[in-house]
């Protein structure tokens, strides 16, 4: 990697590092779910504005982002670009729904092009907007974008943009899980690699025993549902129609990851902390034996914010339980763009978005895995080059992309602010998870509800 390379990989990773570190990161976990399938649903109707030429596009983009259209300028000068900058609709904002309610009543002001943290979003800028006006978002698989850029992308990295068979929105990155260990531990300690959650568990209990104080995971952060009970497969939430979801953590693939996350913090092998909280930094950020996470962990957590030492850290494929037959992982983040089904100019806006998330050019060296694949391979390389890894975590990366558990849907609620607003205290008060699944499971009931869902459980 070039010394210029290597800066800018860095400074996205420190960027991210802060954003996630207020819970109001783009590239790392939002306060809204990751991808899963988005609400099955007809498609709505799309008839494009009268279109013209050379006209300039608006684009909404969070701080994050914002380079990457700079960067898209820079490399196409005659294109006319108005950037404002917004909140990305994180940390559970709802800033670009609200704005688009509003041109909605006037007809007009809608930005062509708008970036989002939260698939959530998806849910209401594909359905009618206000004012009996067609949805904000533009099916892009009708003509806007070309097919064959939109079968580039990742296996199931577009599904959480699919609504009634149309796509409504084109995925920037991916944060897919894997269980991130520390190489160099693992082999002073005579440890393997565990391939299964049973295995994970069983390790867990001996590196209390054997080495207290190192850690095998941490349950503390608002996104560990994401880590843990998404790769259980464990339906927290299941859309089975538009505004109906299935709820139910009380089924067995949610107990069994219950009781052993609550089994390893009874051991300490388990964190109830943040991996962002400072004195967790400052205090156990060595003792990190293993720890399931986002894709994004390697570069954010460890490089740069724990600052672990080159070679130290490597990447294995996503633990299963032993009577699955494959395994699954969870999603922390990624980010979606989306084109106003009302812009004049959707052929300068479809550029755009296709530059933003597939040209290697930006997508190679950003700090978070590429959503689309030619980028992505591109992306790992670069992440050899840097020599920061214990082993090449290509292979790794790539397989976990494919392996996001499908069932985890993607809602108009946060699954993280739930978590965060109902487990954590509990866990604090030294209570386990299970003893709070009944209330944990309530509050996304409560929650879904108050938007208009209907709840189920089986």
């Amino acid at each position: 990697m070039s010394t210029n390379d290597s800066k800018r990989t860095r400074r996205a990773a420190l960027t991210a590092v802060l954003a996630c570190a207020a819970l109001a990161a783009a590239a790392c976990g939002s306060a809204d779910p990751g991808a899963g399938a988005a609400e099955p649903r007809a498609a709505a109707a799309f008839t494009p504005a009268p279109q013209e030429t050379g006209g300039e596009i608006l684009v909404w983009a969070d701080a994050t982002r914002v380079p990457a259209v700079e960067q898209y300028q820079k490399a196409h000068p005659d294109a006319k670009i108005k950037i404002v900058t917004y909140s990305g609709n994180a940390n559970g904002a709802n800033d670009l729904q609200t704005k688009v309610q509003l041109f909605d009543r006037t007809g007009s002001g809608w930005p062509d092009v708008a970036f989002s943290t939260t698939f959530g979003d998806v849910a209401w800028a594909s359905a009618g907007g206000a004012q009996g006006r067609q949805p904000y978002a533009a099916p892009v698989n009708r003509g806007v974008i070309d097919k064959s850029v939109l079968d580039g992308f990742a296996t199931g990295a577009l599904d959480p943009c699919t609504v009634g068979g149309d796509v409504y929105c084109v995925r920037n990155d991916l944060a897919q899980n894997v269980l991130w260990y520390n190489k160099k531990l693992m082999a002073d300690f005579g440890y393997e690699v565990p391939t299964t959650w049973e295995e994970y568990r069983a390790l867990g209990e001996k590196v209390a025993k054997e080495h207290p104080g190192y850690l095998v995971g941490t349950a503390g952060d608002p996104w560990a549902p994401e880590v843990y009970f998404w790769a259980s497969q464990c339906p927290a939430s299941t859309l089975t129609a538009p505004k109906k979801v299935t709820v139910d953590l009380g089924g067995d693939k949610c107990t069994r990851m219950a009781t052993l996350v609550d089994s390893l913090i009874a051991t300490g092998s388990i964190s109830k902390e943040s991996v962002f909280g400072a004195g967790f930094i400052k205090e156990k950020a060595d003792k990190i034996l293993m720890l399931p996470g986002p894709s994004w962990y390697g570069q954010v957590l460890f490089a740069s914010t724990f600052k672990t030492p080159d070679k130290q850290i490597a990447a294995a494929s996503p633990l299963k339980f032993s009577a699955e037959p494959t395994n699954y992982t969870g999603n922390v983040g990624g980010g979606v763009w989306f084109i106003s089904s009302h812009s004049k100019n959707l052929k300068a806006a479809a550029d755009l978005v296709t530059w933003v998330t597939t040209s290697n050019d930006y997508q190679a060296t950003a700090g978070t895995y590429p959503a689309f694949k030619q980028a992505a391979t591109a992306w790992l390389e670069k992440q050899k080059e840097s020599g920061y890894f214990a082993e090449d975590v290509s292979a790794v990366f790539t397989e976990a992309a494919g392996l996001v558990w499908p069932g985890w849907s993607a809602t108009q609620y946060s699954q993280e602010a739930i978590y965060a607003s109902t487990v954590v205290p509990a866990l604090n008060e030294g209570k386990t998870i299970t003893s709070v699944l009944e209330t944990w499971e309530t509050a996304i009931k409560n929650k879904a509800a108050s938007l208009g869902y209907t709840v189920e459980s089986p």
